[in-house]
């Protein structure tokens, strides 16, 4: 029997896993800012972090990020929205940078110029680093524990969980 794929997106090497630690870490001054909700609120935040999740698939950020927007506020309906890949619910004014997040997430972090340009002319060139500055945080931990995951699956002869195969 053929081997299937690994469904979700994992770091194919350790170089990539360093090159993402080390962006991550040469912006640490404005991931703390972030994280404090000095550049973006924490609700806002926590939408980009699982709009991104739902693409790459992380069931450990799911669990995590799930958590923390509710603690920021974030309604119950509006998580299991996002988590299911909808932006529904989400305020008008935070739309675009979903759907750009969507978007930067299928195209594995390196998004279509012009819809860039679209999330800079609605949010400025300060908002729009600040919504790429969650995105690519939370690939760095989606990517992680999908590909501690992967070890896990491989360890199994390529069973996955839950009856899947």
């Amino acid at each position: 029997m053929p081997r299937k794929e690994y469904p979700r997106r994992i770091y194919h090497n350790p170089a990539e896993l360093l090159r993402d630690l080390r962006a991550v870490r040469r912006e640490r001054r404005r991931v703390r800012a972030l994280h404090n909700g000095e550049s973006v609120n924490a609700a806002f935040r926590e939408r980009l972090m699982l709009a991104v999740t739902q693409v790459n698939g992380c069931r450990y950020c799911t669990y995590v990020h799930a958590k923390a927007a509710l603690r920021a506020g974030v309604g119950f309906a509006d998580v299991a929205a996002l988590a299911d890949g909808a932006i529904e619910g989400c305020p008008r004014e935070q739309i675009p940078a979903l759907l750009y997040a969507q978007h930067w997430a299928e195209s594995d972090g390196k998004p279509d110029p012009e819809a860039r340009q679209r999330v800079l002319e609605t949010y400025g060139e300060a908002g729009t680093e600040a919504v790429e500055l969650s995105l690519r945080a939370i690939r760095v931990g989606n990517l992680v524990g999908n590909s501690v995951d992967y070890l896990l699956y491989r360890a199994s002869f390529g069973r996955l969980g839950n009856g899947q195969r």
